[in-house]
C-alpha cells in the first residue's frame, strides 16, 4: 500500500511541469495574444498531426496531458491531439532499452506508431475540417476558465497557471491512487491472463487494457511483450490506445463529452484494427 501511494505521488509530480507549461500557454493566448498570433496559429494548423505524432514518441505521461489541456482551450485540432494520443508511448521506450532489445525492432515499433498517429490524425483533421478551431481558440479559453471558476482576469498569467495547475493535479492524483490501488489489487499476472496470444482476441483485448488511463498499462503491456505473453500486434495495439493520463484530463477539461466519448472510440478502433492486421502480417 505504502508502495502504491509513493509510485503515485512520484507520477503525478513527473507531469507537472507538463501542466504548468500547458496552462502558461493558454493564459499567454488568452492575454496576450493579438491578430498576428491568431493568423501563425491558422497556418500552422494543417501541420498539427505531423508534429503531434513526432513529439508523441517522447517517453512521458506529460505531453498527453498537456495536448489534452490544449484541444480544451481550442489551440490545437482534434486530428493532433489524436495524433499524439496515438502517439505517445509513455513508459514503453525506457523499458525495451533496459531490456536491451534490438534497435532495428525499438525503431520499427516507434515507427509504426508514429506513422499511423499521423495518419489517423491528418484524416481526423479532414472529416473534421468544419471546426474553425483558430476562430475560436480564445472564447473557448474564457469559456474554460469561467467553468474552473479560477478568477483568471483577477491574477497574473503565473498565478493563475499555476491555479490551474494545482486543481488538475490535486484531480489527477486521486484518480490515478484509485487506478494503481485497483491493479495492485487485481495484479498484473491476471491482467496478463485477460490478454491471449490469439489473432484478434488479443489486439481487441489489449486495447481495452490500453483504455486505463495510467502509465502502468503501458508497462504492464510492454512487459508481457517482453515475455512472449502477447504478440507485437497486441502490444502496439493497447500502446496506441494509451494515452497515459492524457483522456482522463480530456474527460475533465473538456466539457463537450461526446467529442471525449468520439475520440476515446477513434482510439479504440485504431488500436484494436491496427493490431489486428500486424499480426496478420507480422
Amino acid at each position: 500500500m505504502l508502495d502504491v501511494l509513493i509510485d503515485t505521488v512520484i507520477d503525478t509530480l513527473k507531469i507537472l511541469p507538463f501542466l504548468f507549461i500547458a496552462y502558461l500557454v493558454i493564459e499567454l493566448i488568452e492575454k496576450k495574444a493579438g491578430d498576428k498570433t491568431t493568423k501563425i496559429i491558422k497556418k500552422s494548423g494543417k501541420f498539427g498531426p505531423v508534429l503531434g505524432g513526432i513529439l508523441g514518441i517522447v517517453p512521458q505521461c506529460g505531453f498527453s496531458a498537456a495536448a489534452a489541456n490544449l484541444y480544451a482551450g481550442r489551440i490545437i485540432t482534434i486530428g493532433t491531439l489524436i495524433a499524439i494520443f496515438l502517439s505517445t508511448s509513455d513508459e514503453m521506450l525506457p523499458i525495451l532499452i533496459s531490456e536491451a532489445v534490438p534497435a532495428d525492432i525499438i525503431i520499427k515499433i516507434l515507427l509504426i506508431k508514429v506513422c499511423i498517429a499521423i495518419l489517423v490524425g491528418v484524416i481526423v483533421d479532414f472529416i473534421f475540417r468544419k471546426n474553425k478551431v483558430e476562430e475560436n481558440s480564445k472564447e473557448e479559453i474564457h469559456k474554460l476558465c469561467d467553468e474552473e471558476h479560477c478568477h483568471c482576469e483577477e491574477q497574473g498569467i503565473i498565478k493563475s497557471s499555476i491555479t490551474h495547475t494545482l486543481q488538475i493535479l490535486v484531480y489527477i492524483f486521486v484518480i490515478s491512487l484509485v487506478l494503481n490501488f485497483i491493479i495492485y489489487l487485481i495484479g498484473e499476472e491476471k491482467i496478463a491472463h485477460l490478454i491471449l496470444n490469439v489473432p484478434i482476441l488479443g489486439p481487441v483485448i489489449s486495447s481495452l487494457v490500453g483504455l486505463i488511463p495510467n502509465c502502468a498499462s503501458s508497462v504492464i503491456l510492454t512487459q508481457l511483450y517482453l515475455e512472449n505473453i502477447i504478440t507485437v500486434g497486441s502490444m502496439i495495439a493497447g500502446l496506441l490506445v494509451n494515452s497515459g493520463i492524457g483522456i482522463l484530463i480530456l474527460f475533465r477539461v473538456n466539457k463537450v463529452k461526446k467529442e471525449n466519448l468520439t475520440i476515446l472510440g477513434i482510439l479504440y478502433v485504431v488500436g484494436a484494427i491496427s493490431g489486428i492486421i500486424l499480426d496478420l502480417l507480422m
